[in-house]
C-alpha cells in the first residue's frame, strides 16, 4: 500500500512538471499600435474628406511625416512569441493618408507585413580612435586630474566670461 502512494506521488510531480513545460510552449501574443475598425478605415476617401473629418472618424495618427507635412500613419501590427524568443511579426496593417496644402485627402494607401524588415546587429563593439584602456583605466584614470593643466582652477569655469581678475 506504500509502494503505490509512492507511485502516485511520482506520478503526480511527473505530471505537474509536464504541465509546467508545456505551459512554457504557449504562445505570448501582442497588438501594438492603432486599432484597426475596417468600415472607419473604409469611410476615409480621397477628394472628399479633410484633415478635421480623419482625425474625427480615425483619431490622432501613429505619426506624421518628418519630411512632407502632407502625410499621416496608422500603424497596427499583431506578433507572438514561444517562451524566451524574440516576438515575430504575424500582421501588420499601415495605412497612409496623404493631403494637399488645403488639408483635403488626395490619397489612402495601404501595406502590410511585407514592409516589415528583419536586421540583425553586430554585437562587436564600434572601433574608436585613441589609447585602448582597461576597466582600471576606465575606473580609477581621472584620479589625479583635477587640478592639473586643463582641469577646473584659478576660477575659469568655462562659462564663456574668462578668468576672474582681483
Amino acid at each position: 500500500m506504500r509502494l503505490k502512494s509512492v507511485r502516485q506521488m511520482t506520478a503526480v510531480a511527473l505530471l505537474a512538471v509536464v504541465a509546467i513545460g508545456a505551459s512554457a510552449c504557449a504562445p505570448l501574443r501582442s497588438h501594438q499600435g492603432y486599432v484597426v475598425d475596417a468600415d472607419l478605415v473604409n469611410s476615409v476617401q480621397a477628394g472628399t474628406d479633410t484633415r478635421q473629418s480623419v482625425l474625427a472618424v480615425l483619431g490622432k495618427p501613429t505619426f506624421t511625416s518628418e519630411f512632407n507635412q502632407g502625410d499621416w500613419y496608422y500603424i497596427s501590427r499583431d506578433s507572438r512569441n514561444f517562451a524566451y524568443n524574440n516576438p515575430r511579426v504575424r500582421d501588420q496593417m499601415t495605412l497612409r493618408i496623404s493631403f494637399d496644402q488645403k488639408g483635403v485627402v488626395t490619397a489612402v494607401r495601404r501595406s502590410g507585413v511585407e514592409q516589415v524588415a528583419s536586421i540583425s546587429p553586430s554585437s562587436k563593439t564600434t572601433p574608436t580612435l585613441g589609447k585602448k584602456r582597461s576597466f582600471f583605466d576606465e575606473l580609477f584614470g581621472n584620479i589625479g586630474t583635477v587640478g592639473a593643466v586643463g582641469g577646473a582652477q584659478g576660477g575659469n569655469d568655462n562659462t564663456g566670461g574668462g578668468r576672474d581678475t582681483p
